[in-house]
């Protein structure tokens, strides 16, 4: 075991505070990495507040890590010191069901191993990229392209991951018309990766306030969802609403949007319970769908296609004492578009 420098939060809705934890020794198929970089996902403040579920604590967030191998177990053969590498929102699973053998580990029957707030198969809980190292088996690390910065490779992770697997898996591309609903960490991903594929892009957002920014990073087109005639103009458009937002919505009035076989897929996790009325999928034969994040290949596959068109998060580097106030700019929607902590500050 190593003890490392961290950032916790030691009890649901506390402030996060400096510590240390302790890291497994490095197993024979294990890396440990340095972290460089850790981006900060409007997930960990669900969890440091128990808002999904009963979180355990003390709770090290953070599953956007960016890093450089400083040693390889003697039976790795995927990594050597040196190499720039991540780790996304999971660091383990059974990888014996059927969706692991066909590389969908992120829907693993028995669960897969969250990256923190999690417990490992040998019953200790799992802590996160607000440290100064990890320890991880190869199988769940990614490599980094040299194209991609480090800082601006965190957020890919989580926030690219999740929405590049469904906007692949709903197949976006020339002549489909994609809306991204909300324009921040994830849905500014959600944006690039969309145009990057080919796809017409319309942002929607409750105001216009970024639209000179979503304009800038691929989209198309912009409306702002409280004025009312965006639904009246928009009405039977998209082939895919891709909903990136983590608050309650009608639903019945984004389900109007789409065409014929539409899907509105939901990336974002409110934490309230939602209600739909069945006429709105069955009168155009509409799907409301979720999507998690991607499987180890699909996660390499998002890196090496982010680096091949240079798309990188849009970032706010911050200090580790910065957190909690960057936590609280979260939730007022005052970040463009991701945090990234410096894992030096730590």
């Amino acid at each position: 075991m190593t003890t490392v420098a961290a950032y916790a939060a030691p009890a649901a809705k506390a402030p996060l505070e400096r510590t240390t934890i302790e890291r497994r020794a490095v197993g024979e198929y294990d890396v440990l990495i340095d972290i460089k970089f850790a981006g900060i996902c409007h997930s960990d403040i669900h969890q440091a507040r128990d808002g999904w579920a009963e979180g355990i604590f003390p709770m090290v967030p953070g599953h956007e890590i960016a890093g450089v191998v400083t040693e390889a177990g003697p039976g790795v053969t995927k990594f050597a010191v040196g190499d720039r590498v991540g780790v996304g929102c999971m660091v383990d699973s059974c990888r014996e069901c059927d969706n692991c053998k066909a590389g969908l580990e992120q829907y693993c029957v028995k669960g897969n191993t969250g990256t923190y707030n999690a417990v490992d198969k040998n019953g200790e809980p799992t802590y996160g990229g607000y440290s100064s190292h990890i320890v991880v088996d190869e199988n769940y690390t990614l490599r980094i392209p040299d194209g991609l910065a480090l800082d601006e490779a965190a957020p890919l992770l989580c926030a690219g991951i999740t929405t590049y697997s469904p906007l692949k898996h709903w197949n976006a591309g020339p002549g489909k018309k994609v809306a991204v609903l909300g324009m921040g960490g994830l849905g500014h991903m959600g944006v690039k990766i969309a145009h990057g594929l080919g796809a017409e892009v319309t942002v929607l957002s409750q105001s216009l306030r970024k639209q000179e920014d979503g304009l800038k990073l691929g989209a198309d087109h912009y409306y702002a969802t409280s004025d009312p005639k965006t639904f009246e103009e928009l009405a039977g458009t998209f082939d895919i609403i891709l909903s990136t937002v983590s608050a309650p919505l009608d639903f019945g009035a984004y389900l109007s949007l789409l065409k014929t076989d539409g899907a509105l897929v939901n990336v974002g996790a409110p934490e309230e319970p939602i209600s739909v009325n069945l006429f709105s999928l069955i009168g155009g034969r509409k799907s409301l769908s979720g999507s998690g994040i991607g499987g180890i290949q699909e996660t390499q596959e998002m890196l090496d296609f982010c680096a091949e068109h240079g798309l990188g998060a849009e970032i706010e580097l911050i200090a580790a004492s910065e957190i909690n106030e960057a936590y609280e700019r979260v939730l007022n929607s005052d970040v463009r578009y991701r945090f990234v902590i410096d894992a030096a500050t730590i």
